[in-house]
């Protein structure tokens, strides 16, 4: 069976950028969806093939490796740490007759070759690993909750931590490509892509937010009530409170992730909101408050 060529089934050049990868993946996905092909066996193949390119290619380090060793880049971490051991044991004298043809028998070896070039039955060789986004609201990392994905034909069901951040990567064991031998499966690598769907700030696990309040609410004091992303509070306003005064709320702010009930805090910071469209008698009072200021003696 011929070897696939990656760059040939998503129709980009070697030379092809990370954006030219994903726009090609991203247009060939969209044709041959097995959503859109129900009961298409052959765009259900070509499907899987356009998914396995890309994981391989939009993958910065898996792609050199597929430069150099094409279809068997799987295997080039372990090829390159016997060349590497050996080159040590060779300058240490350990074996003063290694050759430069050794080096071949070390990558037959661990990419299932025999002296004939035929790929042998016994060496067992690790899957594929996949690579995956999941994108998700801010609203729902903000629990740990379960999830069902549908990687390479095959349904997942995962549980997401509390508290998982944008561009975060987690490795799922065993969730990859199967092996053609008998060997260990890949692992599935997700990346997070998280939107902020709500009014707050988030950095690091802290939230912040611009409240607006009244000015006789700076000024004598009272009660406001804000929707948190653990539901409503209830917070006093201090007297005299000036404007952009901050407050912090102490455990109001999103989950540190995987570590079950820790959070950070909600900062605070009022916005005083001066009254607008006074009446002649409003003004009057706003007078008479002025003059009464003015005539308060110095300390």
């Amino acid at each position: 069976m011929p070897k696939p060529d990656y760059y040939k089934i998503l129709g980009v050049p070697r030379t092809a950028t990370e954006a030219e990868i994903k726009k090609a993946y991203r247009k060939l996905a969209r044709i041959h969806h097995p959503d859109l092909n129900k009961g298409d066996k052959s765009s259900e193949l070509k499907f899987q093939e356009i998914n396995e390119a890309n994981e391989v290619l939009s993958n910065k380090e898996n792609r050199a490796k597929y430069d150099q060793y094409g279809s068997d880049w799987a295997q080039a971490e372990a090829f390159e740490k016997a060349q590497a051991s050996a080159q040590s044991n060779r300058r240490s004298g350990f074996r003063e007759n290694f050759q430069t043809e050794d080096y071949s028998d070390i990558f037959d070896s661990f990419f299932g070759r025999t002296n004939s070039g035929s790929r042998s039955q016994n060496t067992p060789i690790k899957g594929r690993d996949f690579n995956a986004e999941l994108k998700l609201d801010l609203t729902d990392v903000y629990i740990t909750h379960k999830r069902t994905l549908t990687i390479g034909g095959n349904s997942i069901r995962i549980t997401i931590p509390a508290g998982v951040t944008n561009g975060q990567i987690i490795k799922i064991k065993g969730q990859g490509g199967k092996s053609p031998n008998n060997g260990p499966s890949g692992d599935l690598f997700i990346t997070f892509i998280i939107n902020n769907n709500t009014k707050y700030n988030l950095e690091g696990n802290n939230l912040s937010l611009e409240v607006d309040i009244g000015l006789y609410t700076a000024l004598l004091g009272g009660d406001i009530f804000l929707e948190t992303l653990a539901g409503k509070v209830k917070m006093k306003v201090l007297p005299e409170t000036q404007n952009k005064t901050k407050v912090k709320l102490s455990g109001k702010g999103f989950p540190k992730y995987k570590k079950e009930g820790q959070f950070g805090d909600l900062y605070i910071t009022y916005n005083v909101i001066l009254p607008t469209k006074l009446t002649n008698k409003e003004k009057e009072l706003f007078i008479e408050l002025q003059n009464i200021r003015k005539l308060k003696p110095k300390t």
